[in-house]
């Protein structure tokens, strides 16, 4: 098995898609839309970062980093997600490679924190944890975590982008 990372590019969008749609069509806490996320973004140009999986020249994971907006007017805060890997090819390191090297890409592009909804059991291990002076209106904030790259913690009430709230195509 050869396993790359790499950006995306216009000829990976519809893999995108299928793979996202693949990644949550089974997920208990989905709202089914995230592929319809990811391409809203993408049109939106608020992809900040889209970095795809391939293992021998087929698109296996997925990862999505966007500009968050925080009420105290904190800057160069982005939020991860959604992530996606191919059910079949689920716990084999996949989400932590790509989980990696987006943290690192958005560290290199001077980002100061980033911030992600999920499992903390999970997101745990990559250094987020719920942060009491962020929060994510309406989300149990015990699955509202964020990850400072060093300087001092944002605090305030987080929001996405508008493309968030996408449930279709276009």
């Amino acid at each position: 098995m050869t396993l790359t990372l790499r950006s995306e590019t216009p000829a990976d969008i519809d893999a995108i898609a299928r793979l996202t749609a693949a990644a949550f069509l089974h997920a208990p806490h989905s709202s089914h839309t995230e592929h319809f996320i990811v391409d809203a973004l993408r049109r939106h140009g608020q992809l900040t970062v889209s970095l795809i999986a391939e293992k021998d020249d087929a698109i296996v994971g997925h990862v999505a980093l966007s500009p968050v907006e925080i009420s105290s007017g904190a800057t160069e805060w982005f939020g991860l997600g959604p992530i996606s890997v191919l059910p079949e090819c689920q716990a084999q390191g996949i989400g932590t490679l790509l989980m990696r090297a987006a943290l690192s890409e958005i560290q290199r592009q001077g980002a100061q924190g980033c911030v992600l909804l999920g499992d903390p059991a999970y997101y745990g291990r990559f250094g987020f944890k719920p942060e009491p002076s962020l929060v994510l209106p309406g989300v149990p904030p015990e699955y509202f975590q964020a990850l400072s790259f060093g300087g001092e913690m944002a605090s305030g009430n987080v929001s996405y982008h508008d493309a968030f709230n996408a449930t279709s195509a276009g």
